[in-house]
């Protein structure tokens, strides 16, 4: 999809992250207007891969999507509007969110993996359309951009739901890394190889 749904995307994503264990850390105990800040984070994970023209996958209505993926290119440099857009995103958000928000990317830091691949940032599906395939359909798009790049041996991924690590052991994901951000809050990487370096 293109720039003219990152609007669409953003909506798609809070409803589906609103009560996600890393968005909750983020953005802290503070209740009041959690939506509204919500989105500015959201927004800003969208329009970060606006700025970087990646690839963001869509399901439903052309009109009103029932869900949404967003997939980063963790080698490509970014363009200086990214880091215009991070500063103005913690100005509005405040300096203990984004101490925050840094401390989960430290801790996700370990989970880097050495070949060129695709990252699925976000996966995430309307609650009146869960349970009809809707991620299935998302994660096998992602899967197909990957085998078909020439660029891409696999994908990664981050998770913090405990459920979904034996979910994404079953699409061919593996476990790359586990780390406890917060007394509770864990994360886990994975990585799903498509194809050996040796095939590029």
């Amino acid at each position: 999809m293109g720039e003219e749904f990152a609007p669409a995307v953003v909506d798609v994503l809070c409803e589906a992250f609103f009560d996600y264990p890393v968005m909750r850390y983020v953005l802290g105990p503070r209740v009041e207007s959690y939506q509204d800040r919500l989105a500015t984070l959201v927004g800003f994970f969208v329009g970060t891969r606006v700025l970087r023209h990646e690839i963001m996958l869509g399901v439903g209505n052309r009109d009103d999507l029932d869900g949404v993926a967003i997939i980063s290119r963790p080698s490509r440099p970014s363009p200086p509007e990214v880091a215009e857009l991070r500063e103005r995103t913690w100005a509005e958000l405040g300096t203990d969110e984004r101490r925050r928000y840094e401390a989960f990317g430290a801790a996700c830091a370990p989970f880097h993996v050495e070949p060129p691949h695709l990252h699925l940032n976000m996966i995430g599906v309307r609650p009146r359309a869960r349970g009809k395939g809707r991620s299935r359909t998302l994660l096998e798009g992602v899967h197909r951009l990957s085998r078909t790049d020439p660029e891409s041996a696999g994908v990664t991924l981050t998770t913090e739901v405990p459920e979904n690590v034996p979910l994404y052991r079953h699409f061919g994901y593996q476990v790359v890394g586990h780390a406890t951000v917060a007394p509770d809050l864990e994360t886990w990487g994975f990585f799903r190889r498509d194809r050996d370096d040796g095939d590029r």
